[in-house]
């Protein structure tokens, strides 16, 4: 399967049946706001959940630039995410130095291609969490 769009097609028609296991690790699907088109953007993202209703990505691009994605959480954190068949607003920001290490071990236990993504990297690669917005529910 492939990891893009079609990945995208397939796991909101299955709820995550198709696309939420892939290549050995999981994955959700992150919707931001293009920054210059204001368009909605999904994209499939290995996850790890890093608490309730917490999950940690990373903007690694392979070790490239940031992705597009990290550049629109910067200006709208506000964004939609989806893990199996449970779509939700979240709020995404960057890990501080103190929650980074655990979460980047965590993630690299999961797919252990980040440490050479960061190896050829020439910026430090973010973990992002994504928090569950619970405001206004009985959680």
């Amino acid at each position: 399967m492939l990891f893009g769009a079609e990945h995208v097609k397939r796991y909101r028609e299955t709820g995550g049946k198709e696309g939420h296991d892939w290549e050995g690790t999981t994955t959700l699907i992150l919707t931001t706001t293009g920054r210059k088109s204001g368009e909605e953007r999904p994209t499939p993202l290995i996850y790890r959940e890093a608490g309730e209703g917490v999950y940690a990505i990373v903007a690694s691009n392979g070790g490239g630039e940031e992705p597009a994605w990290f550049l629109n959480i910067a200006e709208k954190p506000e964004v939609t995410v989806q893990v199996w068949d449970d779509e939700f607003v979240a709020h995404a920001r960057v890990a501080d130095a103190s929650e980074k290490p655990g979460l980047w071990k965590a993630l690299t236990e999961t797919w252990p291609a980040y440490d050479e993504y960061q190896a050829k990297a020439t910026r430090e690669i973010p973990v992002v969490l994504l928090e569950r917005n619970f405001a206004g529910t009985s959680d």
